[in-house]
């Protein structure tokens, strides 16, 4: 006698936990409870900084003010896992990516809305924000819809 295999529990969307808000960030952050994404720019040599900090990685500048982008780029790297731990337990599989943004910098983040086996580098994304329930949210890409 056989007994039927097990269903693998349906996944759980992604949790959308709130950030850690510092000075440095609090603009940021307001503004992806907004729906905009910004970037830190150099005002000494125009370089876009990601993360968000107040000095600049390439001169040591301290001048860096926030820039709005367009929220659109491609997917640079990632992976698609398996296995979640804590808050992503039962969210798997789910998508973690690198997403070069038309701007310029790179951002880690998580692909939605698509499977991963579709996926690859390259792929046009564009950016969706998750509710964290604090008067912020957390940018993650989708494939870009025409």
């Amino acid at each position: 006698m056989t007994t039927p295999a097990a269903t693998p529990p349906e996944p759980q969307p992604l949790p959308a936990p709130a950030p850690a808000v510092n000075p440095e960030t609090k603009e940021y952050w307001a503004a992806t409870g907004q729906g905009r994404l910004l970037v830190k720019q150099c005002a000494d040599c125009d370089s876009l900084i990601w993360y968000p900090r107040g000095i600049c990685p390439q001169c040591g500048s301290l001048h860096t003010d926030w820039l709005q982008v367009s929220g659109r780029g491609r997917i640079y790297s990632y992976t698609v896992n398996h296995r979640g731990e804590g808050a992503f337990q039962g969210a798997s599989p789910f998508v973690l990516a690198y997403v070069e943004l038309d701007e310029g910098p790179r951002m880690m983040t998580n692909i939605v809305e698509a499977d991963g086996a579709d996926l690859a580098v390259g792929l046009p994304v564009e950016v969706v924000f998750h509710d964290t329930g604090d008067g912020a949210a957390l940018p993650r890409f989708r494939p870009l819809r025409s």
